[in-house]
């Protein structure tokens, strides 16, 4: 390694260290995981109903009569998905509409995705409701002389 390269090698470690850390940040002050669940509940239940299966020369076609149901729902919960992300102040609305619209997809989306989109989404939602903004702790001053033994 040459002395050229270092210094470039430092800038790109210490830039993916604060980009870390800013993502660090910025998750911390939302119901991050329930967001995430949200949205990755709303990708089968609007996938599998609109799919066929295949089984060597047996097709399986799995769409229903509420697929535009099902649609709707799986949008409905990737929205209140990125809800949770970029309005955390509307957490509570967000994640009981989520565990209703977990409800409704048992019916209308062939059991919820085969009970994969209604779990994710009713843990989702759950998540988004129970999460609550932590108050920042004031720094306290560092002691001059370090830590005190048994004064």
């Amino acid at each position: 390694m040459s002395a050229e390269t270092r210094p470039r090698l430092m800038t790109l470690t210490t830039g993916l260290s604060r980009t870390r850390r800013t993502f660090r940040d910025w998750r911390g002050r939302r119901p991050f995981w329930g967001g995430l669940l949200c949205i990755l509940a709303g990708v089968p239940i609007m996938y599998i109903p609109y799919q066929t299966m295949t089984l060597g020369d047996l097709h399986i076609r799995l769409a229903t009569t509420a697929g535009a149901g099902s649609l709707i729902i799986g949008v409905l919960l990737v929205v209140l998905g990125l809800t949770l992300w970029y309005q955390p102040q509307s957490r509570v609305f967000a994640g009981v509409a989520a565990i209703l619209l977990a409800l409704v997809s048992l019916v209308v989306s062939n059991f919820g995705a085969f009970l994969i989109g209604f779990l994710l989404a009713l843990v989702g939602g759950a998540l988004g409701v129970a999460w609550a903004p932590g108050t920042p702790q004031p720094e306290q001053p560092a002691d001059a002389e370090g830590v005190r033994g048994g004064d």
